[in-house]
């Protein structure tokens, strides 16, 4: 446990297009201030344009629609309709996680392919270019069902914990912990998105003073940022309000359907 940590945004990062070699521009940004134990947070959409996640998009809605595997739930307002959907990574986030902004006119931006292996890559590459041992994590932005607002939550991560799983251990009066995991990947994100400034080319946050969760180099790596998403028969909210409520009438209206269909039969 850190009594204290620092969290400080990185200068000198130039505009990120297709096909940069991310790991060199970060380096020479930090080079002259990181060290062993230190968390780069990085955000999604620079990843995300180095690895030519751009695409060509002159409807932004039909991207979205693409990169959705599941409708959680929709919401019309003034303007158009917000979705919230589970992307490809497993992720249930407003719009899938497509960005129009500060992308060139009729393309939109998509997150990474496999955001846990960018994380790998960049602190290997950061390991190998500066001789350091640094936890990586990339993190988008993302609601919260109950809460207003948005905040910053780790969606890919290497090198550090991303779960500090307490459960087994004994609270400061000697009760048994039972379901205790803070998801300490998602707060360290949160932290760093207090002080990256996204508009004045800031997208890069350096966490110092918590070691004890970053892994050694030739460690087992720590599970990735994937390991936090709740699927399937985890998910205790695969539907919003409204879309759970119209499904249970239409399985309703059907069983019922079903059920005159079959008393007619008997009666026949």
């Amino acid at each position: 446990m850190a009594e204290r940590f620092s969290v400080w945004s990185v200068a000198g990062i130039p505009e990120v297009a297709p096909g940069d070699d991310l790991v060199a521009l970060l380096g020479d940004a930090v080079a002259d201030d990181i060290a062993d134990g230190d968390i780069l947070v990085i955000s999604s959409k620079i990843v995300s344009k180095a690895e030519g996640r751009l695409v060509p998009a002159a409807d932004r809605e039909q991207a979205i629609t693409d990169e959705t595997v599941r409708v959680v739930a929709t919401r019309a307002y003034p303007g158009g309709v917000t979705r919230i959907v589970e992307n490809h990574l497993g992720i249930v986030q407003a719009a899938a996680g497509v960005d129009a902004s500060n992308v060139p006119d009729g393309q939109v931006l998509l997150l990474p392919l496999d955001p846990d292996a960018s994380a790998r890559a960049i602190a290997e590459g950061i390991g190998a270019r500066l001789g350091v041992s640094v936890g990586v994590i990339v993190s988008d932005t993302l609601g919260r069902a109950w809460r207003v607002g948005q905040t910053d939550a780790a969606i890919g991560a290497a090198r550090v914990r991303v779960l500090d799983d307490l459960r087994g251990r004994t609270d400061a009066d000697g009760r048994e912990l039972s379901v205790t995991m803070p998801a300490v990947a998602d707060e360290i994100a949160a932290a760093a998105d207090l002080v990256k400034e996204k508009a004045a080319g800031r997208p890069v946050a350096v966490v110092r003073g918590l070691g004890h969760l970053v892994s050694a180099p030739d460690a087992d790596d720590e599970p990735g940022a994937r390991s936090l998403v709740r699927v399937g028969e985890q998910d205790m909210f695969r539907l919003g309000s409204d879309e759970a409520y119209d499904e249970g009438y239409r399985d309703g209206y059907d069983a019922g359907t079903a059920e005159a269909s079959a008393d007619d039969d008997d009666r026949d």
